[in-house]
This record gives C-alpha cells, sequence and structure tokens, in this order.
C-alpha cells in the first residue's frame, strides 16, 4: 500500500509551544499506510514581493517539502483572536509567485492548544478561510481544540489527555482517508497509489452497498444527482393539460432517462405522450 506523506507544520517559533507538543504526540498516533514529518518555520524572513522571483533558500525548502508532501497537518496557536503572523507569513510565502503556490489542492486538517478554554477556535476558523484561497479540502470532524493546554501535557511536553488523544488519532484517519481520495481522483497514476476505494460512489446507493464501503467526505464525493420533478400547473407534464400543449412547452432539457422512467408509472392512452410529441 503507498504510505500517506502528512507534512506537520506548527504556527508557533516558541521553544516550549504547546502547539509543537501536540505535534510531536501526533506522531505517536499516526496510522497505518501514512507517515509524519514535522517541519518547523525558523528562518523564513518576512514575505516581500520585490524577493519573490529569488526565493530565499528556506522558503525554497519549505515549498519542496510541502510539494512532496500528500496532505498537510496544522497546528496553529491563537494570537489576538487570530493566526499567528508567522504561520501567515510562511502561508504567503508559500503561494507565490502568482500561478506557482504550493498549497493548490492539498489535503489539511488543523489542530491547536491554548492555555485558554476556548483551545484556538477562532484562529482554527480564520485559517480554514485563508485555505479556501487555494482550494484545500480541509477535514472538519474531528475538530482538535486542546484548550486549557497547561493541564494535558506534563513537564516534559507529553500529551497526557486521553481523550484529546484519541482526537487526534481520529483526525489523521480522516486526513489520511481524505489524502487517499485526493490521489484516486488523479487518474490511473493516483489510482495505482491510493488505497482500494470503491471507484463510484453514489448519493442513492443500494441497499446491499450501503455499508460496504466506507464513505468519503460529503464534499469530495461526485455525486449521481437525479432531478426532482415538482408538480406545478406551468409544468408540460401537469396531468390536467392537453398532451399536445404539454409537448408544445417543452423547451428545456431533461434527463431522457428519468423522464421515461416517470412515464412508465403513468396509465391510459396518453402514456409517453410527452417525448413523442416534443
Amino acid at each position: 500500500m503507498y504510505e500517506i506523506k502528512i507534512l506537520g507544520i506548527v504556527g508557533s517559533l516558541r521553544r516550549d509551544s504547546y502547539n509543537h507538543f501536540a505535534l510531536k504526540a501526533a506522531l505517536e498516533l499516526v496510522p497505518d499506510g501514512a507517515v509524519l514529518n514535522l517541519i518547523e518555520l525558523h528562518g523564513i524572513p518576512v514575505f516581500n514581493q520585490d524577493d519573490e522571483m529569488a526565493m530565499p533558500a528556506a522558503v525554497l525548502e519549505f515549498k519542496r517539502r510541502i510539494l512532496a508532501a500528500d496532505a498537510i497537518l496544522f497546528a496553529t496557536p491563537e494570537y489576538n483572536y487570530s493566526v499567528s503572523g508567522v504561520l501567515k507569513n510562511a502561508i504567503d510565502w508559500a503561494s507565490r509567485p502568482f500561478g506557482e503556490s504550493a498549497w493548490t489542492g492539498k489535503p489539511a486538517a488543523l489542530m491547536g492548544a491554548s492555555p485558554g478554554s476556548l483551545g484556538t477556535a477562532r484562529a482554527q476558523y480564520h485559517l480554514r478561510q485563508i485555505l479556501v484561497a487555494f482550494d484545500m479540502p480541509v477535514v472538519n470532524q474531528p475538530e482538535v481544540m486542546i484548550g486549557n493546554a497547561a493541564q494535558r501535557f506534563d513537564q516534559d511536553g507529553r500529551l497526557t489527555d486521553a481523550p484529546t488523544r484519541e482526537h487526534i488519532q481520529k483526525l489523521l484517519a480522516a486526513l489520511v482517508q481524505l489524502a487517499r481520495i485526493k490521489l484516486s481522483e488523479q487518474g490511473p497514476e493516483g489510482l495505482r497509489i491510493a488505497a482500494k476505494w470503491p471507484a463510484r460512489i453514489s448519493r442513492y446507493p443500494s441497499k446491499a452497498s450501503r455499508n460496504a464501503a466506507p464513505c468519503a467526505p460529503a464534499h469530495r464525493l461526485r455525486l449521481i444527482r437525479r432531478p426532482a420533478l415538482h408538480w406545478h400547473p406551468a409544468f408540460p407534464w401537469n396531468q390536467s393539460r392537453p398532451a399536445a400543449a404539454r409537448g408544445a412547452q417543452v423547451t428545456f432539457g431533461r434527463p431522457r432517462r428519468s423522464m421515461l422512467d416517470w412515464q412508465s408509472r403513468r396509465s391510459g392512452p396518453e402514456k409517453g405522450a410527452w417525448y413523442e410529441q416534443r
């Protein structure tokens, strides 16, 4: 099985950062078939667009690590109700120059630790807004917000809170699942390296197949949509109007199969007249 490569990015430069400790805990909780590598943001200068065509070496290495990863795990602190400046600065660097962003389409997951009770909730929601600009699918559940962090880590920086460890483990599993779905969308090359997933996922599965395969996150599904048939006096298939009027009124297209299926449930001499007179 292809090993999913996750890049863990901590949004704090502090030596004893709780978010750094949280990523170290994640190293112990990575599911089978995945590997987590950490990167810190030391050495990345303040973004200057004048330098984007000749990027500093630290920025080039940062972009290289992102491009080599299959998924991104952010651990962000919360500074003044938002993400840290150092993390936003690194995100901006890796998105430049225009059209050459390293973030585009990368699956991502978020977590954060804070001494306060909210556990970086506001920073994570701001970070989600930022990632929209790069079309990055983000794991929605579970949300890992480690509040009162001083009580959840010991003096050596080890995460001792069992429920929090369980949440991180579930977050990583969801991220790996999302990364495999993303790979499967990349055609034959992606399908060769992705894990076994159903070739076709329908919003309307049969009873026999409902529990046959794991379900992907809704925003990554390729849904098979079925048109809704609504009763309205202006609609050409209204039973109260003559067949000729129904056919003459139709100027838009709908899936033939769905309409024929609906027509097959009708009875009487006008059965199928909608298509015959269109």
